[in-house]
């Protein structure tokens, strides 16, 4: 399948309500940004203006909505604008905030839509990041959400809710939830909220913005709004539409059939990080060979230690696989009828997965080597012998005028086989 190219705004719209927990008013205008740029909040009402990046690693509250936090920064309640720019293919913006919370519109997602439509997009020269699900993957908690994400040349969501109450019951739905099928079947539909619980939830600081004009509110018998519903079961759309919002923290687009039970916005949060670490294990299919790893790494047969990289996150992760044979030259004189890969060059193989994640942070790679300067807090808990395969992880942590510290871990059948932190320059050939 081709890869699509990455998206942004045709120019610059502003929406202005109020913040549905916060009750206070809200200013929000959705800017155009370069490629690669990803969705980032701005709360420009302090100072600095400081940035919070719209993923699933800056989730700090699920209660009543998703939170966003960095630093002393946060933003509520952006599921439902990220649900907009998602399903639009929106994939850079910046979204500029005066305030600590996302303007609840008529509280569905269709404010939004409207407001991407109203300036249009336009292409970019970057092929956007899709997270394509390659089989089963799933998250469940006990007594709590499911979910199940299925292989798809869209993204499909089905899911059932369960409430106790005569207006809703369960219900199920099925959606296609991209471009005009989302603005049709999915934007429309409100949140919506219980007016029993409306005095409990001001107690603790929600809900004070909330009100018939942004949602659907029950009482015991059920729907108090004089318009009634936009469709008869705009309760299952509206959890859809989050879903999508929430899955946008993912910072890619998704192909998959996702089934839901009783999604939550903590589940869906699990259910996020769930397919980011799917994409970054690329279900073990390489997606750099050693051919390209020889272009990039100066080592060789016997000291290229690494067969293949099978996932990658930019500037963040990468993951890369050692086979470990029989035929290996070090089995001949380490432990001899006893074959055990030696400690140091298992740590070695983890330093070339590194070095091959810190050539992407240079211009110009090919003339480029990386030295280790140091290691610290080097553990290996458990022996590597013939017929293993080592897949290690490595996490950038700083990278400063090229020299970096890394941390990471390489794993034989999911247990740990050797643990350290790295310190590496990048320098001329």
């Amino acid at each position: 399948m081709t890869q699509p190219l990455q998206q942004t705004l045709a120019s610059s719209v502003t929406l202005e309500g109020v913040g549905t927990h916060s009750g206070a008013p809200a200013r929000l205008t959705l800017v155009p940004a370069d490629a690669d740029h990803g969705r980032r909040f701005v709360r420009t009402d302090l100072e600095g203006a400081p940035e919070i990046a719209a993923h699933v690693d800056q989730v700090v509250a699920t209660d009543h909505g998703t939170t966003l936090g960095a630093g002393d920064a946060t933003v509520a309640t952006v599921e439902h604008v990220l649900a907009a720019l998602q399903a639009l293919d929106v994939d850079n913006v910046r979204i500029e905030l005066d305030g600590p919370e996302t303007p609840i519109m008529d509280g569905s997602f269709r404010p939004f839509v409207e407001a991407i439509r109203s300036v249009g997009t336009v292409e970019q020269d970057a092929e956007a990041r899709v997270i394509e699900v390659l089989g089963p993957v799933q998250v469940a908690e006990k007594n709590g959400p499911s979910y199940v994400a299925t292989p798809a040349d869209g993204l499909r969501i089905s899911a059932t809710i369960d409430f106790a109450h005569p207006a809703i019951g369960r219900l199920f739905g099925s959606y296609v939830t991209h471009g005009e099928d989302f603005e049709r079947e999915i934007a429309p539909a409100r949140t919506f909220g219980f007016k029993a619980d409306a005095e409990s939830l001001r107690e603790r600081g929600l809900a004070l913005g909330s009100s018939l004009e942004n949602a659907v509110i029950l009482d015991d018998h059920g729907v108090i709004n004089d318009e009634g519903l936009r469709f008869s079961d705009e309760f299952i759309r509206h959890k859809v539409g989050d879903i999508i919002g929430d899955l946008a923290l993912t910072g890619a687009r998704i192909r998959g059939h996702i089934v839901a039970e009783r999604p939550s916005h903590a589940g869906n949060m699990s259910l996020a990080r769930t397919l980011v670490d799917h994409a970054l294990y690329n279900g073990g299919q390489p997606i750099v060979d050693t051919a390209r790893i020889m272009q990039y790494l100066p080592h060789r047969y016997p000291m290229l230690l690494v067969d293949r990289i099978t996932g990658y996150e930019k500037g963040k992760r990468i993951i890369g696989i050692k086979n470990v044979t029989i035929n290996e030259p070090f089995f001949q004189g380490h432990y001899p009828g006893h074959p055990i890969m030696p400690g140091v060059l298992i740590i070695e193989a983890m330093a070339q997965v590194g070095g091959l994640l810190l050539m992407d942070q240079v211009d110009d790679p090919d003339s480029k080597v990386v030295y280790f300067m140091s290691l610290d807090n080097v553990k290996w808990r458990r022996p590597v012998t013939p017929g293993d395969q080592i897949v290690f992880e490595l996490e950038l942590v700083q990278f400063r005028r090229h020299v970096c510290r890394m941390k990471g871990v390489g794993r034989v059948d999911g247990n740990v086989a050797a643990e350290a932190e790295l310190m590496a320059r990048i320098m001329d050939r």
